[in-house]
């Protein structure tokens, strides 16, 4: 056991470098600066490392004896937010203009390096640590997928992630065996009609009632397919014309929807086509002048895969949070949130967990939700994640018969003789 005052200069160090990487956050593969830092930092720490994924950084910390792998995740980017001055942010709100750590990725970097710490000054232990620092977790297809591409999960038995949300409590942890996170989707419309002025509309086909008809019929369409809890569905932006009193000849809509299994994203895909084809019926008109028209054109991406946490893994980490937190509020059967992640990715590779770490704390004033202009963390939280990755890492490389599903995963026996 770490004493009192080993704990409170690993909680001050763990604080200071969220700080650091506060002020200074970089949009979705531009973290040229945030990777020299966490290079720099490895490299103090006497940790190999190199970079991954243009502006990510894979790192390793191996024990003194011969065991399994377990990786542990944390991502680097900020978003394009205007951080607003608050009470709490005077000594650390951001210096990059126009770019914010309003997602807490600075907080999980901090505790990642922590829990690197504590294993440097604990040794004794089998098996690898992987640490992957990774880019581009704010944007679609994800930083992950170029992770792996790259071979950060060689060699990796396990893999672990934590996210800070204000959805629950400081001193508290959620998660949920099975489905937890939502895929996330985008979807672009443009519809094509034929401009002119707004004094003839015999003469034009007007795209932007095609774009409000195809709006208001599609909800009431996916609303007679599909309950309420498979779906979200949200239209970000209408765009289109430029002039008061013209039919502008084509308008674009761009939206997004989040399920949490692959038949309820294909009976959306499927209801926004069947609306499509339906405007485009109803705006039809007879005519040369008309021929080819009205038209659309549909991109429908699909990003970030449902985030399933392995059910083994998660029991596991439940029971052994239970053990070694008798303080720590735990959700083992926390809501599903329609929230995404690309840490998902990983979890169709290997088994896993990713952790919901609340940081609500009405008393301080730290409220508001992730991606706010004003979101902060209540720093108490960033010990305890630090250890909650130590904890469970650690755990799992001296009994990984209890997270994995020998059945599947071979060769691991082979790693609890030789420890």
């Amino acid at each position: 056991m770490r004493n009192d005052q080993i704990a409170e200069a690993l909680e001050a160090w763990i604080i200071r470098l969220r700080r650091e990487f506060h002020q200074y956050p970089e949009l979705s593969f531009e973290e040229y600066e945030t990777q020299k830092q966490i290079l720099e930092i490895l490299e103090e720490l006497g940790v190999e490392a190199r970079k991954i994924a243009n502006t990510g950084v894979l790192a390793s910390i191996r024990g003194t004896m011969p065991g399994p792998c377990i990786a542990l995740r944390t991502d680097t980017d900020g978003l394009q937010v205007q951080e607003e001055h608050t009470e709490r942010n005077r000594d650390y709100i951001s210096r990059n203009d126009g770019i914010m750590h309003a997602c807490g990725h600075d907080g999980h970097m901090a505790m990642l390096f922590g829990a690197a710490r504590l294993f440097l000054e604990n040794r004794d232990f089998p098996g690898e640590v992987r640490l992957i620092f990774q880019p581009a977790e704010e944007i679609p297809p994800g930083g992950s997928e170029r992770i792996i591409a790259e071979g950060g999960l060689e060699g990796v038995d396990a893999v672990m992630g934590m996210h800070i949300f204000t959805n629950h409590e400081s001193g508290s942890v959620g998660f949920r065996p099975g489905p937890f996170m939502a895929s996330t989707n985008r979807f672009e419309a443009t519809f094509k009609g034929k401009g002119g002025h707004i004094s003839k509309p015999e003469s034009c086909i007007d795209p932007v009632r095609m774009a409000t008809d195809f709006i208001t019929s599609l909800y009431p369409a996916l609303e007679k397919r599909l309950e309420p809890d498979k779906y979200i569905l949200g239209i970000g932006r209408i765009q289109g014309g430029a002039q008061f009193n013209r039919t502008p000849d084509s308008v674009g809509i761009l939206g997004s929807y989040r399920t949490f299994d692959s038949e309820t994203t294909d009976i959306i895909d499927s209801t926004i086509k069947e609306c499509l084809e339906k405007v485009k019926g109803r705006y039809a008109k007879p005519g040369e002048e008309f021929s080819g028209l009205p038209e659309y054109e549909l991109d429908i991406l699909h990003g970030y895969p449902v985030l399933v946490n392995n059910p083994v893994f998660t029991n596991a980490v439940n029971l052994k949070l239970q053990e070694n937190f008798p303080k720590l509020t735990v959700y083992p059967e926390i809501e599903k949130t329609f929230a995404a992640e690309d840490f998902a990715s990983y979890l169709q590779m290997v088994p896993g967990i990713f952790i919901s770490l609340g940081t609500r704390n009405q008393e301080k004033g730290i409220v508001e939700i992730n991606h706010s202009c004003t979101f902060d963390i209540d720093e108490d939280i960033l010990l305890t994640g630090t250890e909650i990755f130590y904890t469970i890492s650690l755990d799992f490389l001296k009994h990984p018969e209890k997270y994995l599903n020998f059945q599947k995963y071979n060769g691991l026996q082979e790693y609890l003789e030789k420890a």
